[in-house]
C-alpha cells in the first residue's frame, strides 16, 4: 500500500485539496466509530447495515474525488510527456479493483 506501479511524479495536493478529502475521511472515520457504538449497543440490525450502506457511499465519493484530481493532473501530465499508455493503464487496473 502507498506505492505507485509506475514512476511518475506525483503532483502535490493544494491545502484545499487535502481538507476537502481530509474532512471527508474524518467524517467516515467518525461514522465507523458510531456503527461500533451502534454494535457495543446490541442496535437494530437493519440500523446498523444502513449506516454501513452510508459509509460505502462516502468512501466511493471520496474515490471518485481523488480519481478526477488523478485524471485532471497526473494522467494529464503524464499523457503530455508521452507515458499516457502506463498512465491509463495503471489508473484502469485500480478502478477495476475499486469497482468489485
Amino acid at each position: 500500500m502507498g506505492e505507485h506501479l509506475h514512476d511518475h511524479a506525483v503532483v502535490p495536493r493544494t491545502h484545499e485539496e487535502k481538507d476537502k478529502v481530509m474532512n471527508r475521511l474524518k467524517r467516515i472515520e467518525g461514522q465507523v466509530r458510531g456503527i461500533q457504538k451502534m454494535v457495543d449497543e446490541d442496535r437494530y440490525c437493519v440500523d446498523i447495515l444502513v449506516q454501513i450502506s452510508a459509509i460505502q457511499s462516502a468512501l466511493k465519493n471520496v474515490g471518485y474525488t481523488v480519481t478526477e484530481r488523478h485524471m485532471k493532473h497526473c494522467v494529464t501530465d503524464a499523457i503530455n510527456k508521452g507515458e499516457g499508455e502506463d498512465s491509463i493503464e495503471e489508473l484502469m487496473a485500480v478502478l477495476k479493483q475499486f469497482s468489485k
